[in-house]
């Protein structure tokens, strides 16, 4: 059927990249089990047939165990790799470190995962708690499975910055959404590092078009590069919208800079308001 379509096969994983809490070879470890953990169980099957070693180590017959048939069936099953990638955070060692109780246990892989570290964030806060700002995980992630997986074709399945929406909210706020037109910037030039260094990677999509039902969030939390009118379902571009435009229209890196002062002032006084 494949072949006769022509089309390919993939799979998404939902992925943050992880740095060790503190500088110590345990929290390094820490950082390998939980990315074994995290992005690797889905994966690593259906590329070479079995779960990860850091798993079976852990969970032993706890996890399934694929039949000879079940292996080959799996194995190289993939066509493309999907990454939905929106921070990073810190992971800590539970193996020899006192954890809380949630943390401390075979199926989280003896580790604990923050976004804080003596009190001070990852990276810069969004609307949604564990999302950090910290471009440089996209980077990261890339690489990492590029490497481990042979840099099989990728694709950035979702991206994107949440801003919480309010009461004291106004309408300039929302649709003036320059922390989100910095945001893709610093995470689209992480991203061609990682293609400069030889990742293939074939497509970007942002998280979201449009304001939409964010799960746990509701309606409470925006995405999205259109405001939506919930009473009149009418469509609004934010600026965000007018600078992605730009970016997919534009033959050079060089909107992957930061936003100058001088840009917002075009983009403000283009602005739909």
């Amino acid at each position: 059927m494949q072949e006769s379509q022509g089309g390919t096969i993939g799979i998404v994983a939902h992925t943050f990249m992880y740095e060790p809490l503190r500088d110590e070879e345990c929290d390094r470890q820490a950082v390998n089990r939980t990315l074994a953990f995290v992005v690797d169980w889905l994966l690593n099957p259906l590329v070479f047939g079995e779960y990860p070693a850091e798993m079976r180590s852990i969970l032993g017959n706890q996890l399934p165990r694929f039949s000879p048939k079940e292996k080959s069936l799996l194995r190289g099953s993939l066509d493309f790799i999907g990454i939905n990638n929106y921070g990073a955070l810190y992971a800590k060692d539970c193996f020899l470190s006192t954890c809380p109780l949630n943390s401390s246990r075979p199926i989280r892989g003896f580790a604990e995962t923050t976004g804080m570290r003596d009190g001070i964030p990852i990276g810069g806060q969004t609307g949604i708690p564990r999302f950090f700002v910290v471009p440089e995980g996209m980077e990261k992630i890339v690489d990492y499975i590029k490497i481990k997986y042979h840099n099989m074709p990728m694709y950035i399945t979702e991206n994107g910055y949440s801003s919480p929406l309010n009461q004291s909210t106004t309408m300039h706020d929302t649709l003036h959404d320059f922390k989100r037109i910095e945001y893709h910037k610093a995470y689209l030039a992480a991203l061609l590092k990682a293609i400069r260094k030889g990742a293939d990677v074939r497509g970007y999509m942002i998280w979201s078009l449009f304001d939409s039902f964010e799960w746990n969030s509701g309606y409470n939390i925006s995405f999205g590069l259109y405001y939506v009118d919930r009473n009149t379902l009418e469509r609004i571009p934010k600026l965000s919208a007018q600078w992605f435009s730009d970016f997919l229209k534009s033959t050079s890196d060089s909107n992957i800079k930061d936003l100058s002062e001088k840009n917002r002032s075009n983009y403000v006084t283009t602005a739909v308001v």
